[in-house]
Formats: structure tokens, sequence, C-alpha cells
């Protein structure tokens, strides 16, 4: 039996459930929260803001859609999805400029926030400061975020995931940020009732990249594969959050054992697109995905999501997998088909120590935005016929780029319709 550091008491998974007491190995302590170069974060902020993925990488965006969309189900669902979010992030922009609907008494207000966002079936929950830090540059000064973040973790079922790659699991995966994005508007109606402001981030709406500020709220820890990792369902969640500007009292990082554990993602990753080592990136030490190496693999394979699948917290809950070993030094389910095996459509099935191979075709996909594509497509074109540039060819990359100048913004819900466009 190895040596016990300290425990970890976390609320039930539901309203009602008895508190959740998590023993963690004296060998898997590290730092709660993540291991971070301030000055680093400060200077990458300033000089190179973050910008979301959707408009810094939009031509694979786009490629990845039309793969996705040649499966009639899939196109389906998203089809379906967009048009049921857009409703919603619709309704928790308004939030933003929704004044409280009484006064406040001035008391500390955390407890009724925590109860309520259980209630509402939220599975985490926790508050610190909004660090702006992360915020995306296509959101600075369009939108006011109020001076805490309350951080929100919804749980995606779990029969479902455990098929992945699978229609099933991505119906589930979108109807999972739909439910917490409806849940997160009945909290942000909760605090104005309140006294406060409460401005709800929709599902798909993301000021910038939350798991930082979760981390810092104690919801998890970052696993191997760059995921948040909660206590009781591992990366098995969607996130969500609600800015305030009500009386509360900021949770503080926790150190679960993740840091120093497991790997098993890494292992079974089918694109190989998961680091097994730490890096420092933008003065955060973190295991950094490899997006090239699994974005190709997403778009083909039902949004993949192995990482998901295989992870024993998920599969089990920190609880099981800490007391396993502790008693045993050995990860939970870690080697086993129960845990590892997963398939892939016109693949086959892939246990323990199994992976598919690709040819270094089925990893060329677009890169940066439309306009950054095109050029070089042009550029490729050109060499391919020896350098010389054809009227043929000046057009075609006019035509290229007055199709992207129609379409362009940084507006996610101006790219739900587009991409509706495009079906």
């Amino acid at each position: 039996m190895l040596k016990i550091g300290h425990e970890v008491v976390r609320p039930g998974p539901s309203l009602g459930d008895d508190e959740v007491t998590i023993q963690i190995p004296e060998e898997l302590e590290t730092t709660p929260g993540i291991p971070m170069n301030n000055r680093e974060v400060d200077w990458y902020a300033r000089e190179y803001p973050l910008e979301s993925m959707n408009i810094t990488e939009r031509a694979s965006r786009e490629w990845a859609n039309a793969l996705r969309d040649v499966h009639a189900e899939m196109r389906e669902i998203r089809k379906e999805h967009e048009k049921l979010n857009r409703a919603l992030v619709m309704a928790c922009r308004l939030t933003a400029d929704l004044e409280p609907t009484a006064e406040p008494t001035g008391e500390d207000v955390t407890e009724l926030i925590k109860g309520k966002a259980k209630e509402l079936g939220f599975l985490e929950v926790g508050l610190t400061n909004f660090d702006h830090r992360y915020t995306y540059s296509s959101k600075k000064d369009k939108t006011t975020y109020f001076p805490t973040i309350i951080c929100l973790a919804y749980e995606q079922d779990f029969e479902p995931t455990q098929t992945i790659p699978s229609v099933d699991a991505e119906i589930v995966h979108s109807s999972t940020y739909r439910t917490e994005g409806a849940a997160a508007l009945e909290l942000g109606n909760f605090i104005r009732g309140l006294g406060y402001h409460a401005q709800v981030t929709g599902s798909g709406d993301s000021p910038g990249p939350y798991i930082p500020m979760f981390v810092e709220a104690g919801l998890g820890q970052l696993g191997a594969c760059g995921y948040l990792l909660t206590p009781h369902v591992g990366s098995r969640c969607r996130l969500v959050s609600v800015t305030t500007d009500a009386n509360v009292t900021y949770d503080k990082p926790v150190d679960y054992g993740i840091h120093a554990f497991c790997q098993v993602c890494v292992n079974r990753c089918p694109g190989r697109a998961l680091m097994r080592d730490k890096i420092w990136w933008r003065g955060l030490e973190k295991n950094k995905l490899y997006f090239k190496r699994c974005r190709p693999v997403m778009a083909r394979y039902l949004g993949c999501g192995v990482c998901m699948k295989v992870c024993p917290v998920q599969k089990y809950g920190l609880k099981n997998v800490m007391e396993h070993y502790a008693e045993t030094g050995q990860v939970l389910g870690k080697g086993t088909h129960d845990l590892e095996g997963y398939s892939l459509d016109g693949k086959g099935y892939f246990g323990p120590g199994e992976l598919p191979a690709f040819d270094r075709d089925f990893f060329n996909m677009p890169h940066g935005d439309e306009f950054e594509w095109a050029f070089e497509e042009f550029k490729s074109k050109a060499r391919s016929d020896g350098g010389v540039v054809t009227d043929e060819l000046i057009s075609e990359f006019k035509d290229q780029m007055n199709r992207s100048l129609s379409r362009e913004t940084s507006d996610q819900l101006a790219m739900m319709d587009q991409d509706a466009d495009y079906i």
C-alpha cells in the first residue's frame, strides 16, 4: 500500500449526494493548478493575444466539416445542433446587458450560487477571478466580462460516450452543450434575482480558453490529453461559464495527483497527436496537443474522441482510480480491452498496444485562414506549372478570394449561418 500524501474532499456529483473523499498517493503529488510563469503569460497576452482556432484555422475547419458532412447522419446532426444552439448563443449574448431584478443584500452568495448550479444539474461548480489574458482577440472590446467567472461542468451521458467514435457519441456531445447552455441561462436569472449582473457565455461562444480558469477554480487538472480532468468523470463533461459581479468567495486550485499520472490517452491516440512530455507553452507547462495530427482523424472518424473514451477517470472516477493505484501501483483498467479498445470505421478494432496506420497523405489538410490557404494553393499550382502564372490561375485565385471576403467574419453566430449555407 502506497503512502497517502493528502486527501481531497469534493461535493458528490449530483445534488444531495454525499461528499467524496479522494486519497492522493504521495508519489503522485505535484502542485495545485497549472505550473505557470506569469511574466511569460503576460507577455504573450500582450504581444501575441489568443484567437479562436475557428478563425485562425478556418480553412481546416471548413475542410473537416466538408469531410464529416459526407456522412449523411453526421451532416444532419451538425445542422440540427447549429440550428438549436444558435438560439441559445443569441440568448446568452443578451445577458451581458441585463440588469439585476432585485437589490443585493450584501451577503456572500457563494453557497447560494453553488447550490442552484447543482440543482440545475451541473456536475462541478467553482468560482475564481476572470483572467482577461485568456480572452480571444475577436472578443476584446466587444463584450464586457464581469470580474468573477463561475466555472461550470455538465456531465455527458456515460453509455453513448463509451461507443466513441460513433454517431451516438456525437449526438450526446452536441445535446450536452445545449442542455448546459439552457441551465446556465437559468443560473444567470437566479443570480440577477440576488441583485447582481450575470453574463452567460454560451456553449460554442466562449470568451477564450476556459481550462486555466477552471483549474484555478478547483474543478480539475490538466490531463495529458490537454483536457480538463474533473474528479468524478474526467473529461466526460462539457464546460460553460457565467461572469458576475456578485459578492462571492473564490475557490482554490487542487492537486488531484493527475500531473504525474496515467497517460493512457497518449498511448492510445489514433493520430499520435498527444505529447508524452510536458513543454512550456505561452507561459504554461502542459502536454501539448499536436493539432495537425488530431484534426484529420477527427474529421474522418466521427469526431474521434478516443482520448476521452480511454481515460480511466472518465470511466471509473478518480476515487476508484486512486484507490486502485494506492493498493497496486497500477492504473485501473490500463492494458485491458474494457478501457483501451476502440474501433475505427473501415480500419477495424484496436485493442491494447494496437494502433491504426495511416499514410502520409492522410494528414495533409488546409492550414491557416481562408486567405492564407488560397494563397498557398495559388503558389502550389503555379510551381506545378513550372512557375507560369496563367490568366486562368489568376482568375481562379481571384474568385476564391472574393468568396472568402464575402463571408469573412470573426463572429461565431455568423460562422454558423455560413456553414448552413455550405451544406
